[in-house]
């Protein structure tokens, strides 16, 4: 069996089993016709994998940090300042990126993110070449991968917010709980293909095509999102029906930017979700993108790390669907219970990690930390967006969510730039003992922060006259 094939064989296997699971699970019944459900699965699958791709187009980059460090092209210092820069972009992005979603709607966005990310990716590619041939000095390539990954996650940021806003008028309230374990399962399908599948490219390619592949797939994607995408059942050829979330009974003019953000800040429940996603964004990436760096600089590799890519797969998955179950199935729809399941995981773990630092059971920890994390991620950025958003805001809902994800991956990635070791020092574990350590706080914030929302439900509008 090929070695592609056997680390894909996993996946595959899960993902039939989460089909058959969820094929007898309770349905909850809204009336759709068959005919409706097949159409609103042609219209989210291909969104869905392009989102999968945007993400191989965005964490090929860390995926692959200690190989360019190998090469004496990236530092690891270097790497946490890129990374945090395009971070800080991804985040404020959403001040003009979100308004314009809600105005262009999803599916146009959706084609400017895939587009402009493969044309950011593309380029990074050639600075790649470049720099390996020696046409370009250090210095130089420097600056330029850090302009051409913010403006790579400048486009990135359209994506989260262009699938919510496709998604909102298509899925009612009560089916959005299994909807936000479909997004984690999404992320989880394109850390894969970062992980795995870039670094495999990069054993058997030149390092440019790292980024030459997944530029390629999200343009061949845009192609079918143009033909397939429809932001609404209405433009579909059905009827469109209330989904009882924040806009339901809102008939009026589309209110502006700034007027949404001021109505959603008025509301203590979205502070206090913006805060949770910051450190959701804070943890999910402290462990995604510097566990691979710290399992080569001090050479404690081993299963977890070989298989990183199948093993965060795996666990975001498992974490989407537990969390969407339990949200529709236990919490009657409710998101805060599940956040606060998620985080007392992710406090034990960090706590896990803090002791294990050095023996293997702190890989697979920071696996299942993974788990909590994404799971977090898809039920409040994936899912309680839309519901206190409503589908008409939904762009510049998720926008502030997610933009303040970003913030906390910039605050991590500056933060781990300057604490965690570098030359000889990084090859002890016992030196990185910062890197559990600035977790551990965060883990706790959020875990405190999520039991605050616990009953928290959106509120309809009452209908303009």
């Amino acid at each position: 069996m090929p070695a592609w094939l056997n680390q894909l064989l996993p996946i595959l296997l899960l993902l039939a089993a989460i089909a058959v699971v969820m094929r007898r699970l309770p349905k909850i019944d809204l009336g759709h016709s068959e005919e409706f459900k097949r159409r609103r699965l042609f219209n989210w699958f291909p969104l869905g994998l392009t989102y999968a791709f945007l993400y191989m187009g965005r964490y090929n980059f860390s995926a692959n940090a200690s190989a360019l460090d190998a090469m004496q092209l990236v530092s690891k210092q270097e790497f946490g300042n890129i990374d945090g820069w395009g971070s800080t972009v991804y985040g404020v992005a959403f001040l003009l990126n979100g308004p314009l979603t809600d105005r262009w709607g999803g599916r146009a966005t959706i084609l400017l993110a895939a587009g402009g990310s493969a044309l950011m990716n593309l380029l990074m590619g050639g600075a790649v070449r470049l720099a390996q041939d020696g046409q370009l000095g250090h210095d130089a390539a420097i600056t330029a991968m850090t302009a051409l990954f913010a403006g790579n996650m400048y486009f990135q940021s359209f994506g989260a917010v262009s699938i919510v806003k496709v998604n909102a008028p298509w899925f009612h309230v009560r089916e959005r709980g299994m909807l936000g374990g479909v997004f984690g399962i999404l992320i989880s399908l394109g850390l894969y293909f970062a992980y795995d599948w870039s670094r495999f490219i990069a054993k058997h390619l030149p390092m440019a095509w790292v980024f030459y592949v997944p530029a390629l797939l999200l343009l061949g994607f845009l192609v079918l999102d143009f033909f397939v995408i429809r932001d609404t059942p209405g433009q579909a050829g059905f009827q469109d029906f209330d989904t009882a979330d924040a806009s339901s009974g809102d008939t009026g003019e589309r209110l502006g930017a700034i007027e949404v953000a001021r109505r959603m800040f008025s509301q203590r429940v979205i502070w206090i979700i913006v805060a949770i996603e910051f450190c959701s964004g804070f943890l999910r990436n402290a462990v995604m993108k510097w566990y691979l760096i710290f399992a080569d600089k001090t050479g404690l590799q081993g299963f977890v790390s070989t298989h990183w890519g199948v093993l965060l797969c795996i666990a975001g998955i498992l974490g989407g669907v537990f969390a969407g179950f339990i949200s529709d199935h236990v919490f009657e729809s409710r998101r805060g219970p599940v956040a606060s399941v998620l985080y007392a995981g992710l406090v034990i773990g960090a706590v896990i990690v803090l002791f294990t630092l050095s023996l293997p059971i702190a890989g697979w920890t920071v696996v299942f930390m993974s788990l909590c994390v994404i799971g977090v991620h898809g039920m409040l950025s994936g899912t309680a967006s839309m519901d206190f958003g409503g589908k008409k805001n939904a762009g510049v809902a998720t926008g502030i969510i997610d933009g303040f994800v970003y913030l906390g991956t910039a605050a991590q990635s500056f933060l781990y730039a300057s604490i965690l070791p570098s030359g000889d020092a990084a090859k002890d574990p016992g030196n990185w003992m910062p890197w559990p350590i600035a977790m551990l706080p965060v883990a706790l914030i959020g875990f405190a922060l999520a039991t605050r929302v616990w009953n928290a439900r959106p509120q309809r509008q009452a209908a303009a006259h």
